[in-house]
């Protein structure tokens, strides 16, 4: 093995996280590991990282970002790339773009396949035109990635179609046998990759403490992405956003995924609205996801400190319950319960709290899963359809979490407990014949709708007894109130 040098690191700055490549490098071995404990050693895998493209038909580039799989395998930045690992041997193998002469005037010098073996610690480096005939002259399977992502039920292409018929299907083993070991692989981080994550936390936490003290009714919902995507890459070096941002004021809160290309964070923040703030910025691929919920005045109302407090209470249970073992889906019950109990204490509804979830009443408040796992994606890979996983509940609530598994150590979670005044879900439960009106106490609840929602979300770490949170962001109502009025943090 080759020595690590001073180059094989990734850094954004004096301050920032220095990342060694021998992070993927110990993910391969443990690929190969992995493959060999399965009976699938005497194969090599072969893949195709992403590809840099052109927005429609103009010559403009969007910033590339490379493909999940390809990255955590062997986190290059370039586009356009292939990889090679023979189960076999461990032997390492990248593929780069053969660039013309004229690159270097546009782009920058043209790097030599030594410095690429060097500074991504592979064995060796070879052309990307010469990737065909690599696997054309192998004499044995080529493993390839294919699967279905069970967030977004998109299908990974392998190497391509056209590529593969060049192959044979005797050569290609087209199952999902990589995709399911790299899956599992990916839902239990390594030393190396928890800090990684842990810095994309610090960095993300820090910028939302930066927008909860400057935030002020009259601003507009933009102004807060704006300082919070400025901050991460000013003070941390961290480029991309994990996902677009969400700031959603008042009613907008209600909107689970607001912020989009049509509800692009445009609205004005008025005094009186509570603000639910979901960012989170990556570093080297690796994802922050939190969510913070202020009031733009600096002090809460009556009635949103009920549902914070509630909201609060939830998270807080979770997180003392979590750990090594815990069913994911009783995790979120656990959630719904302290919800409910806060709505009822709150005078929102009426009836006995186990009956509620029986009828599952929680659901109206609280729509989506607890959490997910994090990583190289932000609802990263491995919630359902791996051997022996649970399958997906059918019940209203519970089938919007994005795992029904049981922990591990070394998982990567988001935990985000939310109550929100959705109009479509409460006029579903007020209207005549429904079977849950008669916990509703329709004045208390309708007098929110404007309110929208509040949601917590921090990142954590699951360890051999428990859980360790990332998150550093002011979270009771006294921290929230104290940080609008000027106090600092931590």
């Amino acid at each position: 093995m080759r020595a690590e040098s001073a180059r094989a690191t990734f850094e954004r700055g004096q301050d920032t996280l220095r990342v060694s490549y021998e992070l993927h490098r110990e993910n391969r071995a443990r690929a190969v590991e992995a493959m060999r404990a399965r009976g699938d050693g005497d194969g090599v895998v072969a893949m195709t990282g992403g590809r840099q493209t052109r927005r429609y038909s103009t010559d403009n580039e969007p910033l590339f970002r490379q493909e999940s799989y390809f990255h955590w395998m062997f986190g290059v930045l370039e586009g356009d790339c292939h990889g090679a690992l023979d189960a076999r041997t461990g032997k390492s193998t990248l593929f780069v773009p053969r660039l013309p002469q004229e690159y270097a005037i546009w782009m920058g010098a043209i790097e030599t396949r030594e410095s690429f073996a060097e500074r991504y610690l592979v064995d060796e480096v070879m052309y990307a035109d010469e990737f065909e005939g690599y696997l054309k002259a192998l004499d044995t399977k080529i493993y390839v990635l294919k699967g279905v992502n069970s967030d977004s039920g998109d299908v990974t292409d392998g190497l391509g179609a056209e590529l593969e018929a060049a192959l044979g299907a005797t050569k290609i083993d087209a199952t999902d046998a990589l995709f399911n070991v790299i899956t599992e692989l990916r839902t239990v981080k390594t030393a190396r990759e928890q800090e990684v994550l842990k810095y994309a936390s610090k960095i993300s936490s820090m910028a939302h403490v930066e927008v909860i003290r400057s935030l002020k009714p009259g601003m507009m919902e933009y102004q807060l992405e704006s300082l919070f995507k400025h901050t991460c890459y000013s003070r941390g070096g961290m480029r991309n956003e994990s996902y677009t941002s969400i700031c959603a004021a008042g009613k907008n809160g209600a909107t689970l995924h607001y912020g989009h290309a049509g509800a692009p964070n445009s609205a004005q923040i008025k005094e009186g609205d509570l603000v639910l703030m979901d960012m989170g910025a990556e570093y080297h691929c690796y994802a922050a996801d939190i969510t913070t919920t202020v009031p733009a005045g600096g002090k809460f109302t009556p009635d949103a400190k009920i549902i914070y407090e509630g909201v609060l209470a939830a998270h807080q249970a979770v997180l003392k319950a979590l750990k090594p073992g815990c069913a994911w889906l009783d995790l979120q019950r656990l959630a719904e319960t302290h919800i409910l109990r806060a709505l009822v204490d709150g005078g929102f509804l009426v009836g006995d709290i186990d009956e509620m979830m029986a009828k599952r009443v929680s659901a109206t408040f609280m729509p989506h899963g607890l959490g997910h796992h994090l990583g190289v994606d932000t609802h990263d890979v491995g919630g359902y359809g791996l051997p022996g996983t649970p399958a997906r509940s059918t019940e209203p609530g519970l089938k919007n979490c994005r795992t029904a598994s049981l922990m591990k150590e070394g998982n990567v979670m988001t935990i985000e407990p939310g109550c929100y005044f959705i109009d479509v879900l409460l006029d579903r439960a007020l209207a005549d014949g429904s079977d849950i009106k008669q916990y509703f106490v329709a004045d208390r609840v309708n007098a929110c709708r404007s309110m929208g929602g509040v949601r917590l979300e921090d990142n954590v770490v699951v360890t051999a007894d428990g859980c360790q949170s990332w998150t550093s962001v002011p979270r009771t109502v006294a921290e929230v109130e104290a940080v609008m009025a000027g106090a600092s943090w931590p």
